[in-house]
């Protein structure tokens, strides 16, 4: 009964976190516009009945969330378009500047943008290449995802340079240690970042293939 339990619960599990994630997303968008968007159809005596086994209250409501995300992922294709055309462009630039002389807003703007364009906008291999290092003492390892080099300002202090590597904690990769190593102190590792993920959110038990070695 254990073992069927167990297997049961691998299996449901990421569907169920899965499921979280997703509805967090889908109330986080639509939370400020359902009410509007429910009272609409309210007065346009659309889906006056219940479906299947969902009330009038119901249908409402997800027909509403349904409507407002296709509706911003209209605009957002829109505002791509539209921000391409010359004065536009030249009005976010503004805005940009504005937003970045304002005290306390520039800060969280500023950093937001930096993280955004690092993450997705930037070519650069971030967090493309697993290392093992000594964490958190000198025999023992952890793995880790390479940043990118470490602040200058830092490595000048060290004298040497440094690179910047995040070591996930174990079950939650979303929360970890940035650290600075040398150079020499990196073991790079033929792994992908995935598996390394897949690794530690499965606290060890899901251990990658070992790449093959070419005859």
């Amino acid at each position: 009964m254990k073992k069927y339990f167990v297997t049961g619960f691998v299996i449901l599990l990421p569907v169920a976190i899965t499921l979280l994630v997703l509805g967090f997303i889908i109330n986080f968008l639509t939370k400020p516009f359902t009410g509007f968007v429910s009272s609409v159809l309210e007065s346009l005596n659309i889906a006056n009945n219940g479906f299947l086994f969902l009330s009038h209250e119901q249908v409402i409501v997800y027909t509403s969330k349904l409507l407002i995300l296709i509706l911003l992922f209209l605009i957002t294709i829109a505002l791509g378009v539209v921000t391409r055309w010359f004065f536009i462009r030249t009005a976010l630039h503004l805005g940009d500047k504005i937003l970045h002389r304002i005290p306390i807003v520039n800060t969280v703007y500023k950093t937001s943008q930096d993280i955004i364009k690092t993450l997705f906008v930037s070519d650069k291999n971030t967090f493309k290449q697993v290392v093992m290092v000594p964490f958190p003492r000198a025999d023992v390892y952890a793995l880790g995802l390479i940043a990118r080099e470490s602040p200058q300002i830092c490595c000048q202090k060290a004298g040497e340079e440094l690179i910047s590597v995040l070591i996930p904690t174990t079950p939650n990769p979303t929360t970890g240690f940035l650290l600075m190593y040398p150079k020499k102190d990196l073991i790079l590792i033929d792994m992908k970042p995935e598996d390394a993920v897949k690794y530690i959110v499965s606290c060890g038990v899901i251990v990658p293939e070992s790449p093959r070695l070419p005859p």
